[in-house]
């Protein structure tokens, strides 16, 4: 594995560096460096420090680890690949995101998994460990949306408004969610088994990254939110 010395390093040297690499690369130093990973599609990527605001845009099929917290818009339009955050979150992580999966053991900021969406095979999926900000999932059309609560420390699971404007996809929220208020055109409900099987294999890979017990989260209940059958919005955008 090669190692690059960020510090010091403005981010367009940065990322040249990352991209005539050509193996797996630790980068030490890192202090908000931003577009890390842009489009890459092979190789891993390990980061010590901060990544600046869209780390792993248009991800390929490269994978990211993160041994502390990212900014914003990490994951923004990603397509393939891993982005793995030992840490905590900014805003808008996952935007337009179309395929990949995101891990992240603590928080998120507002607007995580915005316009999210999927095409045939590819189902883009976000696993939370803490809490979300206010507007998760704004304009869902596909994917899956996971937010286990782990650090909420009494906090709601999820801020404000959440799933505005979803129109396709699933959200799987721990707890029963009965103070959260949903918007109309979606519906709430508790898992079905094959639902929770599907869960069980976000919150194992969960806590294969980050430590835990998959099997006591699992004891929990747990909400899923999907659009109702009455949405306006799926004829418009969702591709089947």
């Amino acid at each position: 594995m090669m190692q690059i010395d960020a510090a010091g390093l403005e981010y367009r040297e940065l990322n040249q560096q990352l991209r005539r690499c050509g193996e797996d690369c630790l980068l030490t130093g890192c202090c908000g460096q931003r577009f890390i990973g842009t489009g890459m599609a092979e190789h891993q990527i390990t980061i010590e420090g901060v990544p600046g605001n869209a780390l792993g845009a248009y991800l390929n099929g490269a994978q990211i680890t993160v041994k502390a917290n990212a900014q914003d818009a990490v994951g923004d339009t990603m397509n393939d690949g891993r982005i793995i955050i030992h840490g905590n979150i900014g805003d808008a992580a996952g935007y337009a995101m179309r395929g990949g999966r995101i891990y992240v053991k603590g928080n998120a900021g507002y607007r995580a998994g915005i316009h999210m969406k999927a095409y045939r095979e590819k189902i883009p999926v976000m696993v939370i460990g803490g809490t979300a900000g206010s507007f998760l999932g704004e304009y869902q059309a596909g994917g899956v949306i996971v937010v286990l609560g782990l650090y909420a420390d009494g906090k709601k699971i999820v801020g404000n408004f959440p799933c505005t404007g979803m129109h396709g996809g699933k959200m799987f929220l721990r707890g029963s969610c009965e103070t959260i208020r949903f918007p109309g055109q979606v519906t709430s409900r508790p898992p079905t088994d094959d639902e929770m099987h599907e869960l069980e294999t976000y919150v194992n890979e969960y806590c294969a990254y980050f430590g835990g017990n998959a099997r006591e989260i699992l004891t929990s209940p747990f909400t899923v939110i999907t659009p109702n059958s009455k949405n306006p919005y799926k004829q418009m955008y969702v591709t089947n």
